[in-house]
């Protein structure tokens, strides 16, 4: 059941994330204006944030409406309140942890049932809608370094900066939640990011060389502005991905629960700062319109054709949300993010089965190593659950034979 819930993750992760890379890539470019004959570029992040965001939540309760149990309130269908089973007269409520991560060297327990309970406020909703709320807070701000990234590098340096998501994501969590790993889980850190850097890197097409904007080379500055972008967004991602390993471990939530109010609060913030009339910032907001929904707003009704990739990149987001957070549920969020990189690497060996393209040496080396990385998460991953079957069976041997 594991392997197939992984399985099934891993498809929807790639399907939907393929058509919204097509879509966001649509969106990076100048769009014809209707009125005149020139060509602009979509300067409103914030606004294209709050609008994946909306339909996030949307699929989100949905699939949570649909699923929920008979009987269950709708404070528990959301996770602000936990089912309590009744275990010979006395009430328990289920704790877990998402076995991603020890929590300073211990794993939360249920332990024993006493009849003088006090509160636990780490367990509480207020404390539980604070983290969800952090996590939305990380996720909008780093949502305009990305796109600002783009402006100053290439997009092969973009890719290649985001392959070493999987460091900043295992430094957070150590830094900011001191949890350890286990010594193979560095070792593939190791060789996917290693593989990756190797499969782009190697390629033909080096950032160094590249065109922007028609000008030529990028710069010294404008490269080195683009890569501080690109490590701010990456440190923030990784910031965003440990808290979320931190909610899974400490309270008793879905991965849908968790998506539907990090989207309630992703749109919160984003339609809020789109409304403010904010003075032009480069990163945080660009628009030159007083507003940046105004600047929306503007840029659709002289440039019709930016609708289509907007609805493609937020109802393929949406979707494929779902299956993000299912992954982060169940297997955490190394990974999850060993296969969204992953997937890009997949992509490319379609290509070149497809259309015959060329791989040099080193790119051959590179999938290699990302493949020999994920062969050691499998098969460590089907050791431990070989592992756990043979001390269930155990279990119940012991129990029939009482």
């Amino acid at each position: 059941m594991s392997f197939l819930r992984l399985a099934l993750c891993v498809i929807g992760v790639y399907s939907m994330f393929l058509l919204w890379a097509i879509a966001q890539e649509r969106l990076a470019v100048p769009f014809q204006s209707i009125k005149e004959d020139t060509t602009h570029k979509f300067h409103s992040p914030l606004a294209l944030s709050a609008c994946q965001s909306t339909l996030s939540s949307i699929s989100a309760l949905l699939y949570l409406y649909f699923r929920r149990k008979p009987g269950q309130t709708w404070a528990q269908t959301l996770g602000l309140e936990h089912s309590s089973v009744k275990q010979d007269g006395i009430e328990l409520k289920e704790k877990k942890s998402n076995g991603t991560a020890v929590h300073n060297g211990s794993a939360h327990t249920n332990g024993s049932a006493t009849h003088h309970h006090h509160p636990d406020t780490r367990y509480s909703p207020r404390q539980l809608l604070l983290h969800y709320f952090q996590c939305s807070v990380l996720i909008t701000s780093a949502t305009p370094f990305g796109f600002a990234a783009l402006s100053y590098i290439t997009y092969p340096a973009m890719v290649l900066g985001k392959s070493c998501k999987l460091v900043p994501v295992m430094i957070m969590n150590v830094l900011l939640y001191r949890r350890r790993f286990a010594r193979y889980k560095y070792v593939v850190v190791a060789m996917v990011t290693l593989g990756i850097t190797m499969f782009f890197g190697f390629g033909k097409e080096k950032p160094a060389k590249a065109k922007s904007n028609g000008n030529g080379e990028l710069g010294t500055f404008g490269q080195l502005a683009g890569v501080v972008l690109l490590l701010i967004n990456l440190a923030i991602d990784g910031a965003t991905n440990s808290t979320q390993d931190e909610i899974f471990s400490r309270f008793k939530v879905s991965g849908q629960q968790m998506m539907f109010w990090i989207n309630v609060f992703n749109t919160l913030i984003s339609a809020t700062i789109s409304i403010l009339p904010l003075p032009y910032i480069p990163v945080l907001h660009p628009s030159r319109y007083r507003t940046e929904l105004e600047g929306a707003l503007h840029f659709i009704r002289d440039h019709p054709s930016v609708v289509s990739p907007m609805l493609q990149f937020a109802f393929t987001g949406a979707l494929g949300q779902l299956f993000i957070f299912e992954t982060l549920q169940h297997f955490g969020s190394l990974t999850l993010v060993t296969i969204t990189l992953t997937r890009k690497l997949f992509t490319m060996l379609l290509s070149v089965a497809i259309y015959n393209h060329k791989l040099t040496p080193g790119q051959w080396l590179g999938a290699v190593v990302v493949f020999a990385g994920i062969s050691v998460e499998a098969w460590v991953k089907r050791r431990d659950v070989h592992a756990k079957r043979v001390i269930q069976e155990k279990e119940k041997a012991n129990i029939k034979s009482l």
